[in-house]
C-alpha cells in the first residue's frame, strides 16, 4: 500500500489516506481523526483499509487535487545511517583518507532534527549560510511501526512499517568547521530533510527485496536531479548494512517508537559532496557544483516514488558563518 498525509489547502487539516490508481482514498472518514503514525499500529489495518476501499460511500481525491505532505509530517525521532561502503570509501579518498576498520564492523548512525520536516513539492526556504556548499543526499528510509527494545536482526523486519524517499539536505560549510571539532554533524544538517512522497508498506517492493544473513536489501534505482539534469545515480540493493542490522544497534538499551524515521545514509555517488570531490581528484581545474538559489531537486527510487523539491533563499542577512571569532 501507498500511504500519504495531505491536505485540501494549505491551511486546512491534515489527513490520512491510501492512494490506488492515481485516487486518494480518505481514511479519516471511516476511522476518525487518526494520523499515520496510529494507522500503522492498528494490528488489522491494512485489511480495515481494503474494506473501506469497496465501499460506495468511501471519500475519494484526485491525487493532483491535494497538497501532499510528509508522510510523518511529526516523526517522534530522525536518525540517519552510513550504510553504503562506496560513499563513504569515495568521500574518504577524496580526503586523503582510507575507509576504517570499524566501518566493517557496526553501523552507526547520527540523530538529525525531527522538528524540520519537509514533504513532496514543497519549496524550502533556507537560510544564507545553508547555500555556502548547500548539497543534497540521495537516501531512502524506513518508519518504525510498532515500539520495541534491544531488537535482534532476525526479528527487526516486522518494526519495519514501511519506505520512503529521503532527502537530507546538507550545508558543507556549517557541517566541515563544526565537525572539526569532533561533534555533530549539527548546524550543517539540522534545518531540512525531506520525505516523501508516500509510506510505501513492505509487501509493495517484496519482489524487489534480497534476502542476506542479516535482513533484507532492495534492488531499487535510485537517481537524483537537479534542474531536470540526472547528478546522481545509483541502487538500494547496495547498502553494506541492512536496515535490520541498524535496528538492531539502534535499539540496544532504548525504545524505538512508532513513527521513528531511519535513513539509509547515502547511496554511493548520491551526493555533490561526493562527486565533486572525485572529479577534483582526477582534474584539479574542475569547478565545483553545489545548489543554487531557485534550483529544482527531484529524486525518484523504484517502487517509492518521485519527490521534487525548488530551494529558495531567504531575504535575511543573518549568518552564523561572520559570528566565528
Amino acid at each position: 500500500m501507498k500511504l500519504l498525509t495531505y491536505k485540501l489547502e494549505e491551511n486546512s487539516n491534515h489527513m490520512i489516506g491510501v492512494l490506488k490508481d492515481s485516487l486518494i482514498y480518505n481514511l479519516n472518514y471511516p476511522l476518525g481523526d487518526i494520523s499515520l503514525v496510529e494507522l500503522i499500529q492498528r494490528t488489522n489495518y491494512k485489511e480495515e483499509i481494503e474494506n473501506y476501499i469497496k465501499r460506495k460511500d468511501s471519500i475519494i481525491h484526485k491525487i493532483e487535487n491535494v497538497i501532499l505532505l510528509s508522510p510523518i509530517p511529526n516523526p517522534s525521532s530522525l536518525r540517519d545511517a552510513y550504510a553504503f561502503r562506496e560513499h563513504v570509501e569515495n568521500a574518504r579518498k577524496n580526503r586523503g583518507a582510507k575507509i576504517i576498520p570499524e566501518f566493517d564492523q557496526f553501523p552507526v548512525f547520527y540523530f538529525s532534527n525531527h522538528n524540520a520536516i519537509f514533504g513532496d513539492q514543497e519549496i524550502i526556504k533556507l537560510m544564507p549560510d545553508h547555500f555556502e556548499k548547500l548539497d543534497y543526499e540521495l537516501e531512502f528510509a524506513i518508519v518504525i511501526g510498532k515500539k520495541g527494545k534491544n531488537i535482534l536482526s532476525k526479528d527487526a523486519h516486522e518494526y519495519i512499517a514501511g519506505f520512503c524517499i529521503l532527502n537530507d539536505l546538507s550545508g558543507r560549510q556549517l557541517q566541515m568547521e563544526e565537525m572539526k571539532l569532533n561533534l555533530g554533524p549539527a548546524k550543517g544538517k539540522d534545518f531540512a530533510t525531506i520525505l516523501g512522497p508516500y509510506l510505501v508498506t513492505s509487501d509493495e517492493i517484496e519482489s524487489k527485496s534480497v534476502d542476506t544473513s542479516f535482513g533484507k536489501k532492495y534492488d531499487l534505482n535510485m537517481k537524483c536531479s537537479l534542474n531536470g539534469e540526472i547528478i546522481s545515480e545509483g541502487n538500494a540493493k547496495d547498502m553494506h548494512w541492512t536496515f535490520e542490522e541498524i535496528i538492531e544497534r539502534a535499539s540496544y538499551g532504548v525504545e524505538l517508537l512508532p513513527g521513528d524515521i531511519i535513513g539509509s545514509g547515502t547511496v554511493g555517488k548520491g551526493c555533490l559532496l561526493e562527486i565533486n570531490g572525485t572529479k577534483k581528484r582526477l582534474d584539479s581545474e574542475y569547478k565545483e557544483r553545489w545548489i543554487e538559489n531557485g534550483d529544482i531537486i527531484e529524486m525518484e527510487i523504484d517502487g517509492l516514488g518521485k519527490i521534487t523539491n525548488k530551494i529558495i533563499q531567504d531575504n535575511s542577512n543573518h549568518s552564523i558563518l561572520k559570528l566565528k571569532k
